[in-house]
């Protein structure tokens, strides 16, 4: 192999080379779930690249990925009550970019929109929320807190971002705050047991009150019935009888009250003679 073939396969290689280099830096891939900010010698494109496959100038364009799925990132939020206790809250941030807002965020936020726009405005949020609230209520109507902190939130944002939703997951007290409050729930459990003790008792003896109402009007009724109609009585002796003759009658008897004759009585035989 002479000089001149071998100058030609090593120049062949070092230009197969440079074309692949050149091919490589001409074209790009924005994955699923991203869009593509295109940056040329500093400039950004007004317009976002789509997913897939594309084209650029080579060494001097770049296309920088910016993800527009949902994310959730943690943040501690550090603020005060309305009755001065500090209070540190774990939170749970979802957001999204908007396709329409991947070159603003790039541009504007420098592609890390959770640091430099959402987390201090979730953070001032909180704060103008628990500032009128006293520590218990916090802790208490949660959900009302979490509530007006995204509608804040979302508000100073603005359409840049969106904010799908905040969720406290957890409220840090000082140990004696906590305590207070534990102590203040059990004793208001305790009055709530006492009035519902004291709400059954009421409505028991006011059952029994009416009861023994009726019964005694009822009792007066029947003793005016029997005194203006005597024969009532002799009409419930004859109701009630069970056809067993009665073994003692009283010495008044008649009528009714006599029933039936005694007939016989075991064990004693009756009399031949009267």
């Amino acid at each position: 192999m002479t000089g001149h073939q071998i100058i030609r396969i090593v120049l062949g290689g070092v230009l197969i080379l440079a074309l692949v280099i050149i091919g490589s830096a001409m074209t790009f891939v924005v994955n699923p779930g991203h869009r593509g900010v295109e940056v040329t010698l500093g400039k950004v494109s007004p317009v976002f690249k789509p997913e897939g496959f594309g084209i650029k100038m080579p060494f001097i364009t770049r296309v920088e990925p910016i993800l527009i799925r949902q994310q959730t990132k943690q943040m501690v939020a550090d603020c005060y009550s309305s009755d001065l206790q500090q209070i540190k809250m774990d939170v749970g941030v979802l957001y999204r970019i908007p396709e329409a807002s991947a070159v603003r965020i790039y541009r504007d936020y420098q592609g890390d929109a959770f640091e430099t726009l959402v987390k201090p405005r979730v953070a001032e949020a909180i704060k103008e929320i628990t500032a009128l609230r006293t520590a218990e209520t916090i802790v208490q109507k949660r959900e009302e807190v979490k509530r007006l902190t995204l509608d804040i939130a979302r508000t100073k944002v603005g359409e840049a971002l969106v904010l799908e939703d905040i969720v406290l997951t957890d409220i840090n007290l000082s140990k004696v705050l906590e305590h207070a409050i534990e102590a203040k729930m059990v004793q208001q459990q305790e009055a709530a047991r006492a009035r519902f003790t004291k709400q059954q008792t009421e409505v028991e003896a006011n059952t029994a009150v009416i009861k023994a109402k009726g019964e005694a009007e009822s009792i007066n009724l029947r003793g005016k019935a029997l005194r203006e109609n005597p024969s009532i009585l002799q009409l419930e002796i004859v109701d009630r009888w069970d056809g067993v003759t009665p073994l003692v009658v009283g010495a008044n008897a008649s009528g009714s009250e006599m029933i039936l004759p005694l007939g016989n009585i075991q064990g004693v035989a009756p009399s031949a003679n009267p």
